[in-house]
């Protein structure tokens, strides 16, 4: 069974503790920066909401990359990039229509998430539960359908 990020915002404080254990898992570092997951903040309405990347069925990224560095985890569904393929080219970056792929100046490479190969620190870590990682087939289909109630999806009577 293939498992992805479910992110509730409404339950989102903006703690970047998910940033925090993010860097941590993959620099060994608590930088928020490095994180392959960002908290955006609506100034506005004063919510929180986490964001990375969704791991799309289309991998527009995987598909653009001339030199093959993003691949399939055959275990987790991930779509991992290989850093020591990667060239730093940035086409994924620009492929991608989310903008979870980022370039590392140090490096000179791109990152983005790899599901920390099955157990996810930014899911671990949250500690309101807005980040979850449940079973791929789950995720919000329910309240696709509900929406689309809503919207006038019923039977002709």
């Amino acid at each position: 069974m293939q498992k992805s990020l479910h992110i509730n915002p409404d339950k989102c404080t903006g703690c970047l503790q998910c940033e925090m254990a993010c860097s941590y898992e993959n620099y060994g570092v608590f930088a928020p920066a490095k994180s392959r997951i960002k908290v955006f903040n609506f100034h506005e309405t004063g919510r929180k909401v986490p964001y990375t990347c969704t791991q799309c069925d289309e991998a527009w990224c995987l598909h653009a990359c001339p030199v093959e560095a993003i691949t399939v985890d055959k275990m987790t569904g991930a779509k991992v990039v290989a850093e020591s393929t990667c060239v730093g080219c940035k086409v994924c970056t620009i492929s991608c229509p989310f903008g979870t792929i980022n370039y590392m100046q140090e490096t000179g490479k791109v990152q983005k998430c790899d599901l920390c190969g099955g157990d996810p620190a930014c899911a671990t870590a949250c500690p309101t539960g807005a980040i979850t990682f449940v079973d791929a087939n789950w995720t919000g289909l329910g309240k696709m359908q509900a929406w689309a109630d809503k919207l006038g999806n019923q039977a002709a009577a």
